[in-house]
Formats: C-alpha cells, structure tokens, sequence
C-alpha cells in the first residue's frame, strides 16, 4: 500500500517551526522531503536546548522523515545545486523574510522560469510588503498583535499572559500542509502550479478568532449578550489536585452539582438555569461556592462522579502522567524509538490514521547535510563534482 502523497518531491528551505512542523507531515504522508540547511549551523533548531550527542529534541521532533543537504548559499555554485533541486521538486517551501530569496536568486519566478507546474510557498511573519513586513517575527509577537495575550487570562488571575507553546507558527505549518496538499490536487486537474503566500499574522487571527474574538465578530447593535466559549472553562482545586471541567448544557450543570454534593441547586434560582447565570453576580457566587466544594473533595472521586453525569471534566496531568494514561495508552499515541545519534526517544505518531496506508512513525531524523552526496548524485553530480564542491565550501 502507498502513503497518500508517494512519489511528491518537497524542497524545504524552512526552519525553526512554522515550516518544518508542517513539512514533516508531509514526510510522514509520503514524500520524499529535503531539507536545505546552511553548512554552518543548519537548521536554527539544531542549536536549541535540551540535546544529546549534539542532537536537539526541537529538531527531533520537527524533521522526521526527511533527508538532509547542507549548502553554503553565499556560493554561486551552492546557490545553482539548489536551484537545481528546485526545478525538480513538485513543491518548494520557505520561510526567510521577505525578498531575501529573490536577491538570492530562488525566488518563485526564478524557479517557476525552470518548473511551472512547482508549489512555492512562502511563510513570513506579517506578510511580503506592509508596514511590518521586514520586521523579525516570533510566535509571541503574533501573539501579542492578533489579541490573544490580551484574553488568556482568568477571572481568578486577571492578568494576560503568553500561550506557553508556539501554537502560531505549528497552526501556520498545518495550515501550509493543508493548502499544499489543495495546490496539488488543483495542479492534477489544471496542470498549473502556484504561488502560496502565508503571513503568520493572518493564521494567527484565523485560528484564534472562532471563538476567541465570538464576540468582536457581529458590528453594530442588536447583539445578544453572554459569556465567551473561554469564560465558561474552569480549572479547579480539588482537596488532592486539580481538574479542568466544562459546563455546555443545563443538563451538564445539574450534573456537576449532583457531583459536588449539592443537589439543591438545580433548584435554586440564582444558579439552575443558563438564562439566571446570565447575571454577572449569580455566576460568581456560583464559582465561590463551587470553589468550596471541590476544595473539600478528593480529585478521583469528584471525578468519577463528574463522568456519571456526562461532564466533561480531567485532571490536570503532569507531563510523566501524560504517558500512562489509559486512553493514551490505548490509542497508542506516543511511541519509542532509536536514533543512532540521540539514542532511545519517545515521539506521538502522527494523529490522522488511513484506512489505505498505514502512517508509521518514520523511524529516521537526519543529521546536517547527512545526505548530501546521495542528493546531489540524484542531480546528476558526478564524484568529481561532488568532490570540488565540497572543497570549495559550497556543500558540507
């Protein structure tokens, strides 16, 4: 059986995240997937904390699957071995600021001159012109102007904060999976390629504003009122740990009372229906009294109880705990592995399960330029070539 996408040849110039996350799935889908990388430090990540033997868990878990070159692109000759691989690939991918590609001589009309039919994609922080274009761009500057520090926050701790995870550039990755993956069914019907310009700052809006910006989206009067999908999570204390837990239905709250030990409030008038908790005061005598609750209860059997009334509720697991969950467990979610460098290490398999192919976890992530001299015989570089390339610096 062949991965969906077998037989796709992806050129990927990106680092850090918002290009290599994505890029390795498509590795995982099938494709033959090479990653340029510069001959001095490669790949940004490579330089990231926590290593071992000289291996990051940052590009561990970024770049399974793909093959390694490592060139030197203040070369001349480095610069027309890439561009080389350009006009073979179906998809190429990038994510250097704006124009730096084009100076360099591999920008999407110099490549789409050699290979018509090629996906060029093209990441950057904000945008390729505007006022912040040739800013440097990062996960929390997006952040920070897509509003998104300005609303993690909790009525117990009301001050902003950073989402912990640079969810931006991993959304901005799948989102250029997705529309890869569009731009090459659209070539199988018309034959024509494209160019696809991903501007951080616009995914970042894109996927925070369903629910994080509900209520920014109607203008003008007329607006019916209530709390925000996020007002309504909860993250206890329990007398032994916490839990988060999500009240949706009347039926669902009803549940939790009965949970709590408190049956009676069903009934009562501040607090058994959604229309009374409406009321900015109803619902935070509710949350004092609920707080009190939990506080006396142990986490395993308000728990068990919650589940009894089909509340969504978990505990708060550290991440050791992650690993021994049962359903974690069941599903087998994450899996073992040897990496002849970084030795035994522990990675989830990709998450979306085929029923025409398998997707295993590719059990092989490369070191810089490990594969440099299998990719550049592949372009029909002789060991001759070869050889004086690499003396001359172009390639590592």
């Amino acid at each position: 059986m062949t991965k969906p996408l077998e037989g796709v040849r992806v050129v990927d110039l990106s680092q850090i995240t918002s290009g290599p996350f994505g890029t390795m799935v498509l590795a995982e889908q099938g494709a033959d997937v090479v990653k340029v990388e510069s001959t001095t430090i490669g790949d940004l990540a490579r330089r990231a904390p926590i290593s071992r033997n000289g291996m990051s868990s940052f590009v561990l878990n970024q770049n399974r699957g793909k093959r390694s070159i490592a060139v030197d692109l203040e070369h001349e000759a480095a610069r027309a071995v890439t561009l080389d691989l350009m006009a073979g690939a179906d998809v190429v991918v990038q994510n250097f600021r704006p124009g730096v590609m084009e100076q360099l001589g591999l920008g999407y009309d110099d490549v789409c001159a050699r290979n018509a039919g090629v996906i060029y994609v093209s990441i950057s922080g904000f945008g390729p012109d505007g006022p912040y274009a040739d800013r440097p761009a990062l996960d929390p500057v997006i952040q920070a102007l897509a509003g998104v520090v300005h609303r993690q926050q909790s009525e117990a701790i009301p001050l902003p904060d950073l989402v912990r995870n640079i969810f931006v550039d991993k959304a901005t990755s799948l989102t250029m999976a997705q529309s890869v993956c569009a731009a090459l069914y659209r070539r199988t019907r018309t034959g024509q390629g494209d160019h696809i310009v991903l501007p951080m700052l616009d995914v970042g809006l894109y996927f925070f504003w369903p629910d994080g910006m509900m209520d920014m989206t109607f203008i003008g009067g007329g607006v019916a009122g209530g709390p925000r999908i996020v007002d309504l999570y909860r993250i206890t204390h329990c007398a032994d740990g916490q839990l988060v837990y999500y009240i949706a239905t009347e039926a669902q709250r009803h549940g939790l009372f009965r949970a709590v030990g408190h049956p009676e409030w069903s009934e009562d008038p501040r607090f058994g229906t959604t229309a009374a908790l409406l009321d900015d005061g109803n619902r935070a005598e509710l949350g004092g009294l609920l707080d009190a609750a939990f506080a006396a209860l142990p986490l395993a059997d308000v728990l068990a109880r919650l589940h009894e009334g089909s509340v969504p509720a978990a505990p708060v697991l550290e991440p050791e705990q992650v690993f021994e969950d049962p359903q974690v467990v069941h599903n087998g979610t994450l899996h073992t592995w040897d990496h002849p460098v970084a030795g035994r290490v522990r990675q989830p398999r990709h998450p979306v399960r085929f029923a025409s192919s398998p997707t295993p976890v590719p059990e092989q992530v490369p070191g810089l330029g490990e594969h440099t001299d299998e990719i550049l015989a592949e372009l029909g570089r002789t060991d001759a070539d070869i050889a004086a390339l690499r003396e001359s610096g172009a390639v590592a």
